[in-house]
């Protein structure tokens, strides 16, 4: 079964940086925009950054000075490189994959279990 399979949260201060990637598990047909969203405890889910397979990016702008996202086409993985972190960025992170899976006729939305990425000040 195709899943998203996150890793690299964890506890920074503030200040520092964190990598984080995200890995398609599983055999796909083809991937297109894989991206990050992040929800904090009590706010609605946002983007943080997606990358389509050309590499063309759109970042949220209250992030793109600060977050950047790469891929690994090859590795259907994608990477994101968080610097200058803040508490405000403290939320649970979220791969995002639309994907085609081999043994699927359609497309759909795939989404990781989340990693929590907490800055303390």
């Amino acid at each position: 079964q195709v899943q998203l399979v996150e890793s690299g949260g964890g506890l920074v201060q503030a200040g520092g940086s964190l990598s984080l990637s995200c890995a398609v598990s599983g055999n796909i047909f083809s991937a297109n925009t894989m991206g990050w969203y992040r929800q904090a405890q009590g706010k609605e889910r946002e983007l943080v950054a997606r990358i389509r397979t050309d590499g063309s990016t759109n970042y949220q702008d209250s992030m793109k000075d600060r977050f950047t996202i790469s891929r690994d086409n090859a590795k259907n993985t994608i990477f994101l490189q968080m610097n200058n972190l803040k508490p405000e960025d403290t939320a649970v992170y979220y791969c995002y994959a639309y994907l085609v899976a081999a043994t699927s006729v359609f497309g759909r939305d795939y989404w990781g279990q989340g990693t929590q990425v907490t800055v303390s000040p």
